[in-house]
């Protein structure tokens, strides 16, 4: 009898699968529908346009594109992109934690979901039909430009329309939700005995919440900011609707490299340093995030005076 379970165990030794199976389908998903068309437009990047019927030409591979797309025009559009973002990024967290915050630990339990639900749905909204909402709501016609001339408040139509801060506001309602969420998460699963027992010890309200509650939510303070910085920095739906060309960003100049100038070598170049942008700002950041932990910690350190034996 001994024998037999001995041998079943071997055999279900044999046959168990390795531990990476589980996120095999993961691992081939991420490669041929992530990684491969992003080789495919570095690859793109290095060949050129041959005529008008071609949108693009490999046979000589080359660095033409990037140094055509370093151009004053392209550089001023990617300092503008990039301060949309990191400006957009840091408005989701300014409106984004508060309500977290409040809906993690002041909100009783059976309402969450309904008001959690309420901050979901309208994101489940094609992201193209909010966009254009908003440009109804911003029109020199629309409702709200209508409402402020019948109270008297305005004299003339509204023209927010095709300016930087209409982009900047559409950019924060799309992508506010994606802040949320992770930081709900995070800060509902802080247990608030820690809190509590922080207020027990003498420690302030904002002493407990800068060494207790923002320390612990770290998490789902670099998931939101990064969920929101990522797709921020390459929309180009919301600039197009709303911006124009006083609130271009580099996702429409790229997207308009491919559609309308049909110029494939060009767009993937633009792309490419799209791409490497956003992965040198959020390495910056990374940085700068490290160092302020290690200078908290530092400064939280409690030294102990040694202890003295007493001799008889």
């Amino acid at each position: 009898m001994a024998q037999r379970v001995a041998d079943s165990e071997r055999g279900a030794r044999r046959i168990r699968a390795p531990r990476f199976a589980m996120a095999l389908p993961a691992w081939i998903w991420f490669v041929f529908f992530f990684t491969l068309p992003i080789l495919w437009i570095v690859y793109y990047s290095f060949g050129y346009k041959p005529d008008i019927f071609h949108p693009i030409a490999t046979d000589k591979l080359s660095f033409d594109t990037y140094h055509e797309a370093f151009s004053s025009t392209f550089l001023h559009v990617f300092s503008q992109t990039l301060q949309i973002s990191i400006l957009g990024t840091a408005l989701c967290f300014l409106i984004g934690f508060p309500f977290a915050y409040w809906l993690a630990t002041r909100v009783a339990p059976r309402w969450r979901g309904l008001l959690l639900g309420l901050v979901v749905v309208p994101f489940f909204v094609n992201f193209l039909v909010r966009t254009i909402g908003w440009f109804i709501l911003l029109s020199p016609n629309g409702p709200v430009s209508s409402l402020l001339q019948r109270s008297g408040i305005r004299s003339e139509p509204l023209h927010l329309l095709e300016t930087r801060g209409a982009v900047q506001l559409g950019v924060v309602y799309n992508y506010l939700a994606l802040m949320i969420l992770p930081l709900f998460v995070t800060l509902d699963r802080l247990d608030p005995a820690m809190r509590e027992a922080s207020k027990d010890l003498g420690a302030s309200r904002w002493k407990t919440f800068r060494q207790v509650t923002l320390p612990l939510s770290a998490p789902g303070i670099v998931a939101g900011l990064l969920l929101v910085f990522i797709p921020l920095t390459g929309d180009y739906i919301t600039a197009l609707v709303l911006g124009g060309a006083k609130g271009n960003m580099a996702g429409v100049m790229v997207a308009s490299q491919f559609t309308i100038a049909q110029n494939w070598a060009l767009g993937a170049a633009q792309a490419v340093i799209l791409i490497a942008m956003i992965m040198g700002t959020v390495a910056v950041f990374a940085v700068i995030a490290l160092a302020i932990r290690t200078i908290a910690r530092a400064n939280r350190k409690i030294t102990l005076p040694p202890i003295v034996e007493e001799t008889a």
